[in-house]
């Protein structure tokens, strides 16, 4: 491989060699243009090219956030990395570089179009986040194995690739390789793939091919599957009620249980906490099901509120866009009438009668303004009182069956210090026919000791119900609140913006009639 030696000293990127480039991309180019204003805008830049500039290491370009296209080929760049904020980069060439590994890539997911041709790159991954990935060139690299093309069939839209100049590519069967594995393929280095030759290719690989499809099946249903529940959980924590919906509460309450666990293997133990575990697990699926349903209303009490502030947003802007067209239509007029009269006295008298048109226009569009604020300040009123109300019964009722929770640990805690009690007594009689486990034993030399261990599974039970209790509470009253404050900010944002819009509205058009004055009608 050709790779470029010179003997300038490699450089990184910073602010002055970007101002440069971008200037340098001539006047017709959209980033020159802006590079003749003072103060080089880089977010505005859609495409850079920096091939030939001796660059060791990406950096600074953070601030290119709306860059479409970039070009460093033909540099000495070691690594993939600094590219993290150019997500809407369609095309990127890295060719002819020392890059050794495939990295730094995760963010740009609309890249379309990728060129590391003439690089050290041996294995090709770390592609996974260019789902919109079609034409991909990694010729003259260093990539040996043709597992790498099985890879490569995760991206659906992959068009055209090239791997000639790598060992693979030596291979007698790798181009029949490459078509079948890759059905979808047009081009392949830089030609296209023929139709009988995607036949021939298929009919020699469909054994594996099939088996692969197979796997990739199996795989892909094992990855739904997650998804679903990923989102599944997702949901029932937005909820607050995850986890609720089994025995998961439960089985928590023993995992730190060792006197509980050891206690479990008492004559009648077993029984008793079999029919505990089952009325515990109704109780908590019945908080679950409340939560789901509750969600639901809040849900739908928000998206109610929201539907009506745009209505009234929406009808507030279409009076005032009506009002504005009234006044533009005269505006105009008024301003040619200005122009045309001669008489200094009737212009004069124009001029303040429109100046006083333009005050009562910012007057009716502040009139507007306050009616929304009022309109809103009481819808807005109305849902806090609502969600404040539904939130509220949520947690008085979750606090009800969590009760119950206690409530059925009580009366757990009774019976098994009861069985204890009447197993110790056996012991000390010599009546005791079952064998106890030796770790069992040793709870029972005397009472003081039996009790603690029965009481410190007992504090350990009733401390999970209420972490679980309060976990939940704090968390919806936080969304509570969180939700009700933004609602409150997002109108005062609002409100701001409005009002600013209308007094810069009104400062244009009043500017209209001051430069009019000014400019034709001094002596």
């Amino acid at each position: 491989m050709n790779w470029i030696c010179n003997s300038v000293e490699p450089r990184v990127m910073d602010d002055n060699m970007l101002k440069q480039a971008v200037g340098e991309q001539g006047l017709q180019e959209e980033a020159g243009q802006l590079a003749k204003q003072e103060g080089i805008l880089f977010k505005d830049v859609l495409s850079l090219q920096l091939d030939f500039q001796n660059i060791l290491r990406i950096d600074s370009l953070w601030q290119f956030e709306n860059l479409r296209k970039l070009q460093l080929d033909n540099n000495v760049i070691e690594r993939i990395e600094g590219l993290d904020s150019l997500t809407h980069l369609v095309w990127l060439d890295l060719s002819f570089n020392h890059i050794e590994t495939i990295e730094g890539l995760d963010t740009l997911v609309n890249l379309e179009d990728l060129s590391l041709f003439n690089n050290r790159i041996s294995k090709i991954d770390s592609l996974d986040a260019l789902v919109k990935l079609q034409v991909l060139s990694l010729g003259n690299n260093l990539i040996g194995n043709m597992m790498n093309i099985i890879y490569l069939r995760r991206f659906k839209g992959l068009r055209a690739l090239s791997l000639s100049g790598n060992p693979m590519a030596r291979a007698e069967d790798y181009k029949m390789f490459v078509c079948a594995y890759l059905p979808d393929l047009v081009y392949l280095d830089f030609r296209r793939i023929d139709d009988h030759v995607k036949g021939l290719a298929e009919a020699k690989h469909q054994y594996s091919i099939d088996e692969l499809k197979h796997r990739e099946a199996l795989i892909q249903a094992r990855l739904e599957e997650e998804q679903a529940q990923r989102e599944e959980l997702e949901h029932h924590r937005a909820a607050f009620v995850e986890h609720l919906n089994g025995s998961f509460l439960f089985d928590s309450m023993y995992a730190e249980d060792a006197e509980g666990s050891k206690l479990a293997s008492l004559d009648g133990v077993g029984e008793l906490l079999e029919a505990y575990k089952d009325r515990f697990v109704i109780i908590c699926l019945n908080i679950f099901e409340y939560g789901l349903k509750e969600h639901a209303k809040w849900k739908a009490e928000l998206d109610t509120f929201n539907e009506c502030v745009q209505e009234a947003v929406q009808e507030n802007q279409a009076q005032g866009r009506q009002r504005v067209a009234a006044f533009e239509e005269q505006h105009w007029l008024c301003l040619s009438a200005i122009r045309e009269e001669s008489e200094l006295t009737k212009v004069e008298m124009k001029i303040v009668e429109h100046s006083e048109a333009i005050t009562e226009l910012s007057g009716e569009l502040t009139t507007l303004e306050m009616q929304l604020v009022e309109q809103l300040e009481e819808t807005i009123n109305l849902f806090e009182r609502n969600i404040i109300d539904l939130v509220g019964l949520f947690t008085e009722n979750v606090q009800s069956l969590m009760a119950q929770c206690r409530d059925l640990e009580n009366h757990h805690h009774e019976k098994l210090l009861e069985i204890s009690i009447n197993t110790l007594e056996k012991i000390v009689k010599g009546e005791l026919d079952e064998d106890l486990p030796d770790d069992v034993r040793v709870l029972f030399v005397d009472k003081d000791t039996i009790v603690n261990a029965v009481g410190a599974s007992h504090d350990i039970h009733l401390l999970k119900i209420d972490n679980r209790e309060d976990e939940l509470v704090t968390r919806v009253n936080s969304w509570c609140t969180q939700l009700v404050d933004k609602i409150h900010r997002d109108e005062v944002t609002r409100n701001r913006k409005r009002v600013k819009e209308i007094n810069q509205y009104i400062d244009h058009v009043q500017s209209d009639l001051d430069n009019l004055e000014s400019s034709d009608f001094i002596d």
